[in-house]
């Protein structure tokens, strides 16, 4: 466990070894033999089984919880709770209305689940201090925000109604940079913008809605001193410049990237990367050799500003 090899990775820098950050989310739940939906939103029990789960695998960093639903429920979402996974959004309060017509307001500390959160980092911390394992923040990113708030609609709508789009994802940057300032408060030493699905527009489209929309939580990010990443899901190769344009000390990717290009791509713009041990045909279905795999992916990764990680 080494926390400090893991920032220096996530800005880039060369490291003796790759450090590794397993994205564990409710798989702690499990550990501990507990349900997700009580683990969420039981402060004891999250911390410890975000502490056992670091220790368990040895971890160099862990975020405190990976659950993209927490800003949507903090400003009126509804959520559909379930035993083995994270919660779905419900209700999409800006379907129909700008978030300003919606009567949309900035979270703070006391909406939604903030506070259950910040008593599990309260608990936490310390432990993890002593493991020597950075806690991560994990913020829901602007796209996948806006998604939440909009419905599906979200995506033609940058294309159709650009006005309308540009009005909730302006909204959702502002809650995204809400949501830094908590997790810089908890005390994490590594904040990542979380966006899965900004993989599923064009460049241009990312240049103009997603890019502009991060850059709130960024400042946030590096006023405070932490360091910084943006995680990205599916094949992000269209708009993977964009994304090292973003401003962050780095990016995180997952298996359906050629780890070799994706290492290219970070150590000529002179940011930290990471990935991608393959989650689904190594880790949950064993069609390939979770080890094997994750050879190929050490080697790939190197030890220039590499992070070992799930895609």
């Amino acid at each position: 466990m080494a926390k400090q090899k893991l920032i220096d990775a996530y800005r880039g820098k060369w490291t003796d070894s790759a450090p590794w950050v397993p994205y564990a989310g409710v798989h702690c739940a499990f550990l501990i033999n507990e349900k997700a939906d009580v683990y969420l939103n039981d402060p004891e029990i999250l911390a410890k089984g975000l502490v056992h789960t670091a220790e368990k695998y040895k971890a160099d960093g862990i975020p405190l919880l990976f659950d993209l639903s927490v800003e949507a429920n903090s400003v009126g979402c509804d959520l559909k709770w379930w035993e083995d996974n994270v919660p779905s959004v419900s209700s999409h309060p800006c379907s129909e209305k700008t978030p300003e017509e919606a009567g949309l307001t900035i979270p703070t500390k006391d909406s939604g689940r903030w506070p259950k959160i910040f008593e599990a980092a309260k608990i936490a911390k310390p432990k993890l201090d002593e493991l020597d394992c950075a806690m991560i923040g994990g913020v829901c990113g602007p796209l996948t925000l806006a998604s939440h708030l909009a419905g599906v609609r979200i995506f033609t709508d940058v294309y159709k109604h650009p006005e309308f789009a540009h009005k909730v994802l302006e909204y959702a940057g502002k809650v995204c940079a809400a949501a830094v300032a908590f997790y810089a408060e908890m005390g994490c030493d590594i904040i990542a913008l979380i966006d899965p699905v900004a993989s599923q527009i064009r460049d241009t489209t990312f240049r103009e809605f997603v890019g502009p929309n991060c850059q709130p939580a960024i400042k946030a990010i590096h006023d405070a001193g932490i360091t910084s990443s943006f995680f990205i899901c599916g094949d992000c190769t269209k708009v993977i410049d964009e994304v090292c344009k973003l401003g962050t000390h780095g990016f995180a990717v997952d298996e359906q990237l050629n780890m070799n290009f994706i290492r290219d791509k970070a150590i000529k713009a002179g940011l930290g990367f990471g990935g991608n041990l393959k989650l689904t045909l190594a880790l949950s279905l064993g069609l390939l050799s979770p080890r094997e795999d994750a050879i190929v992916s050490l080697a790939a990764g190197g030890s220039h500003g590499y992070t070992f990680a799930p895609g």
